[in-house]
């Protein structure tokens, strides 16, 4: 049964507050929400309609945590999703840590990245090149904000996020640390390594000088029209897309 305090608590999740304070955060969706369940995440409760429950049943019998029967109108309004008549969950975060990293495969590094949009579209993107995972700095937008869970379309699930200072990390590293920047060597005829380092800066400031000290190849996109600048996301693509082009030469 959904109650008032159920209510309570799953919108409370909305805030970044009370996400830290509970260590959970909602999956939305029915496309997410099952990506979620196919994962390692642990998922504490479900919110599920009668079509959620014909459509899965199979991977619903796996379940074990707490499931509750809830109708589409109950759904709608409950999280940030404008339409969901299929499914919500609640889950629980998990430890902010490092991944394991190899010196021949790339690794996303996040300056500063504030839209939600972009961030969740950006590990999306991670998840589609088969990226080693993303290094963001504190500054970059939660990881667990449900724009951004939305946004991953469940690519949350296969792409690990370590938050962390970055110029303590980078200092000392070894590998290629590649910097998107206006100004810098035409990605198109850069010689790439075998892996390292790719830092995509803030939306409207770029990478900040503390971790652009680190950066040892500084690329840029090549630009034929007139617009000022690429969205981030955007331009992860396009880097990502060239820097696995040429590594499949």
């Amino acid at each position: 049964m959904l109650t008032k305090a159920r209510i309570k608590y799953i919108k409370s999740l909305q805030l970044k507050k009370y996400r830290k304070q509970e260590q959970r955060f909602v999956v939305e969706g029915e496309k997410s929400v099952i990506e979620l369940l196919k994962s390692d995440f642990l998922t504490e409760m479900l919110l599920v309609t009668e079509a959620f429950q014909q459509r899965h049943s199979a991977l619903l019998k796996q379940f074990n945590g707490e499931c509750v029967m809830v109708k589409p109108s109950e759904l709608n309004g409950l999280g940030e999703l404008k339409t969901n008549e299929m499914a919500l969950a609640v889950a629980v975060m998990k430890e902010n840590k490092p991944f394991e990293m190899h010196a021949t495969k790339w690794t996303l590094v996040l300056d500063d990245i504030r839209d939600p949009g972009n961030l969740g579209t950006i590990i999306r993107i991670a998840d589609w090149y088969a990226l080693q995972g993303i290094i963001a700095s504190p500054e970059t937008t939660d990881l667990y904000s449900g724009k951004v869970i939305q946004a991953t379309m469940g690519s949350f699930t296969r792409v690990p996020v370590f938050y962390t200072s970055l110029p303590e990390f980078l200092h000392g590293n070894s590998v290629a640390v590649l910097g998107a920047f206006l100004q810098g060597e035409n990605i198109h005829h850069f010689a790439s390594p075998e892996g390292g380092f790719l830092v995509i800066g803030n939306e409207s400031a770029g990478i900040s000088h503390e971790v652009a000290r680190y950066v040892t190849h500084r690329v840029t996109i090549p630009r034929f029209g007139k617009a000022e600048s690429l969205n981030a996301a955007v331009a992860t693509a396009v880097l990502c897309d060239n820097l696995n082009r040429q590594s499949a030469r």
